[in-house]
């Protein structure tokens, strides 16, 4: 894990900035699913060393970890982001378009409901993976593909209320957080050939595909993963602080670093 300096001051102990729901990696990790890649062998030791450091880094930045129970059965399951949405007090329980995945989502809902937040599901015939969902101030961007259906995005905007939900076609990607994701101040940043633009303000280009995925830890702090050097460089030069953490074992299964948390801001 590295750090580059920018303007954030670290926070002070004992002033959390929020729960960060992860779970550990299980076994089976290097089975799961594949959509537009080629498998490759996992390090599944490795990839439990790399899980360790990315809790590390949350917690260092403040974030309260709380472990959602394991769950072996599916390869999966460390994605737990896919499991969950949470808005507020609210948290959403997908329904993903892959039928694979749907039994991950018992635990997260109880640990959803352990932190007394307010539940709500996604119902069949909608589908939603928690990797879709993209809130960048008042806005909630849904990934419209294999994974999150018409149905589930229209759901999921009942469920939110009065957010502003725009839909967004994807290709080429798994979800919209693989080609997207938002800086701290709102801006978006990613991979724009993967993305409907049209419904899209301006997007940031990546300079590596991986710098699309940012995860906000605090006003002026991200944290992304260590196979996009030139992004950390480039955001560190605007004054944010970044925190590079090496995940490679879990981005051999599409994975990156938003995939294996969910937030409770």
């Amino acid at each position: 894990m590295t750090s580059l300096p920018g303007s954030f001051a670290q926070p002070h102990p004992g002033s959390p900035a929020g729960v960060a729901l992860v779970r550990a990696p299980g076994p089976r990790l290097a089975e799961g699913l594949l959509t537009h890649m080629e498998r490759r062998p996992v390090d599944v030791a490795l990839a439990a060393r790399q899980h360790a450091a990315y809790v590390s880094a949350l917690r260092a930045a403040g974030w309260q970890v709380r472990t959602v129970a394991p769950d072996d059965d599916h390869p999966d399951a460390v994605f737990v982001e896919d499991a969950l949405v949470v808005c507020g007090d609210l948290a959403v329980v997908g329904r993903s378009g892959a039928p694979e995945r749907r039994g991950e989502a018992a635990a997260a809902e109880q640990a959803a409901r352990d932190l007394g937040l307010r539940i709500e599901r996604i119902k069949e015939p909608g589908t939603l993976d928690g990797g879709d969902v993209l809130q960048a101030g008042d806005t909630v961007y849904v990934g419209r593909g294999t994974r999150t259906n018409e149905e589930g995005i229209c759901q999921l905007a009942h469920l939110l209320g009065g957010r502003r939900v725009v839909p967004v076609d994807i290709d080429g990607c798994l979800h919209l957080k693989s080609a997207m994701t938002a800086l701290p101040d709102g801006t978006l940043i990613g991979v724009p050939e993967m993305l409907d633009t049209s419904v899209l303000p301006s997007v940031r280009v990546a300079p590596e595909p991986a710098g699309a995925h940012v995860v906000v830890l605090g006003p002026d702090h991200v944290l992304l993963s260590a196979s996009a050097p030139r992004t950390a460089e480039r955001l560190a030069a605007d004054g944010l602080r970044v925190t590079a953490v090496d995940i490679g074992e879990f981005e051999a299964l599409e994975g990156c670093v938003t995939c294996l948390s969910v937030l409770v801001r």
